[in-house]
């Protein structure tokens, strides 16, 4: 070896040693931060809201959400008042539990409860107990039911969820004309600065289920590039999902369905949401109670860089997570009343991953 070469030799080993003493690496990719970080909320009814509620009592059960976390911020920053009767709301029917359309319970105190403290709201309208009235609703008059439920949003400043789980034969064109109703109302605001321009759609937790409405949502309404809606939320399976189970299914509207027929193309990561379940049955779930061992734990990395697929979307990582559901979501399951309530699990997940709030303007591709 010459004296050159041993020189450079000798200053290449001194440079790997000191980089291994001061830890010195190629920086790995900062995981994308995540955005949306809610709670579909059920009410003390089962999701009726067919009750005004006691304002001491509402706060006594759901004080949880909106304190606690790091710095005294809420555990989540959006939660999703569920349900709205789609026919009810196309009357404004008025009984003894709904004001022109939308339950007694979902009033201005309950939504400002959330409001005042930087969590956004939402109206879910639909659900599974729901999908007969939607099918009529759409048949009726879609572009008044888009007019009601543009006036609802305008009316309290909340957005507006399409909960339509017809798996066979939904009327797309019926529900095409709700949507050019509402935003011929409330156009889409990127931003996110006029909360009742906020319009989702619910999905399967994968593809193989709500298919037609899947494709179309994918193909007309959540495109990166010509938004209509702001986003998806891949819904909740029948049960508790495990990781890969999870992971598995969200990453089915990333790559979409090429055999289908047909097909369903590829969903861009920044246009949709993954849920999971915050109570499953007669006892709180690991989901509520104990973030460490949680699938949102264990989901996290994967959500957080899940890569856009077949040139649908340019950034990576889902919006964030979704959660079924706060307080009563049925009479067989566990309420997310104290002693149940969630501390240990939504709110410890909303401090690692520093939740903002107020929800800032969404990644739009």
């Amino acid at each position: 070896m010459t004296k050159k070469r041993l020189f450079f030799s000798v200053i290449a080993l001194i440079i790997a040693a000191s980089s291994a003493l001061i830890g010195f690496r190629t920086p790995a990719a900062a995981a994308t931060p995540i955005s949306v970080f809610g709670a579909w909320h059920c009410s003390n009814d089962s999701c009726t809201w067919g009750t005004v509620r006691s304002m001491a009592d509402f706060d006594f059960a759901n004080g949880w959400l909106v304190t606690g976390a790091p710095g005294g911020k809420p555990a989540v920053n959006l939660v999703v008042l569920s349900f709205v009767n789609p026919l009810r709301l196309l009357n404004k029917t008025n009984d003894a539990q709904t004001v022109n359309g939308v339950p007694i319970g979902m009033n201005a105190e309950v939504i400002n409860y959330f409001k005042n403290r930087g969590v956004r709201v939402m109206l879910s309208i639909g659900g599974i107990t729901y999908v007969s009235d939607w099918d009529t609703a759409l048949t009726t008059n879609a572009t008044q039911l888009g007019l009601n439920a543009a006036a609802v949003a305008q009316q309290f400043g909340v957005g507006m969820e399409i909960d339509y789980e017809q798996n066979t034969n939904p009327n797309l064109t019926g529900l095409q004309n709700f949507i050019n109703a509402y935003r011929s109302v409330l156009p889409y605001d990127a931003t996110g600065n006029n909360q009742a321009a906020r319009l989702t759609i619910d999905v399967a937790s994968g593809d193989r289920w709500l298919i037609d409405l899947n494709r179309k949502a994918t193909t007309d309404w959540l495109k990166p590039g010509t938004p209509v809606l702001d986003y998806a939320n891949a819904m909740v399976p029948s049960r508790q999902p495990s990781v890969a189970s999870a992971t598995a299914d969200w990453q089915e509207h990333i790559d979409g369905k090429s055999n289908y027929a047909p097909p369903v193309p590829s969903l861009a990561p920044a246009k949709f949401t993954g849920s999971l379940y915050i109570v499953t049955g007669s006892r709180a779930d690991v989901e509520c109670t104990t973030y460490a061992s949680s699938v949102t734990k264990g989901t996290a990395s994967w959500l957080q860089n899940a890569a856009p697929k077949n040139g649908v979307g340019t950034t990576a990582g889902l919006l964030g997570y979704m959660y079924w559901a706060a307080e009563k979501p049925s009479d067989r399951r566990i309420t997310t009343v104290p002693p149940n309530s969630c501390q240990g699990g939504v709110r410890v997940g909303a401090g690692t991953f520093g939740i903002p709030v107020p929800m800032p303007a969404l990644r739009q591709s």
